[in-house]
């Protein structure tokens, strides 16, 4: 199964005060890591969802098995792969992949993808796409649960957006009734999903603070 947890380890759980002149404020950073299972020759749409100094492919997924693939969607897919020879992503291993974003992945081999980084709380702004447009995107956050109940999506009527299993399940935000048809999906730590917005609210955003 896909987690969350707390390293367990001192520098797992890092605390920041500042101080003003007129009040103590404190902050706390929360660093934690997820596994996504990633089955021998099968696509998975998995997602960053915790931030780092360089949310780069090549520091995301330093070794992945050898001939591994990515997929990552900017109206169109590009393709990476992890030369086995080189040991390194080709064409570009700088190619982003922020919290908030996904793609697909497909191992040449069973793996599992480790994700480390550092929970992003606060006021939280996820760009879609324009309307009619898809784009790949996931939760900011390690989050799982139901997409507008529990994730904060901004679900419109005529939204949709698809679940990757294998194939793309599509459920319709119903213009009428206001409710996800057939159901509201539900979305794992370090799952994408890919969405076209029908309605003008082209952000997901929510506001999250570690309880």
């Amino acid at each position: 199964m896909r987690t969350i947890k707390a390293l367990a380890c001192a520098a797992a759980l890092v605390a920041g005060v500042a101080t003003s002149m007129a009040q103590n404020v404190y902050s706390l950073n929360v660093v934690g890591y997820y596994n996504v299972p990633a089955p021998a020759n099968t696509l998975v749409l998995i997602a960053n969802q915790l931030n780092t100094t360089n949310n780069t492919l090549g520091s995301l997924i330093a070794s992945p098995p050898p001939g591994s693939l990515l997929y990552k969607f900017t109206g169109a897919w590009n393709a990476y792969q992890f030369d086995p020879d080189d040991l390194t992503w080709y064409p570009d291993g700088l190619v982003t992949l922020n919290p908030g974003e996904g793609a697909l992945f497909k191992g040449a081999a069973a793996s599992t993808l480790t994700f480390v980084g550092e929970v992003l709380q606060g006021n939280l702004v996820n760009p879609l796409a324009a309307v009619g447009v898809n784009a790949v995107r996931s939760s900011m956050v390690p989050q799982a649960g139901l997409l507008t109940t529990d994730l904060g999506f901004p679900a419109e009527g005529g939204d949709v957006v698809y679940k990757f299993t294998g194939a793309w399940n599509a459920f319709q935000f119903d213009p009428d009734d206001l409710t996800f048809y057939p159901n509201e999906p539900s979305f794992a730590v370090g799952e994408g999903l890919m969405v076209k917005k029908a309605g003008a609210n082209t952000t997901w955003t929510r506001n999250f603070t570690v309880q």
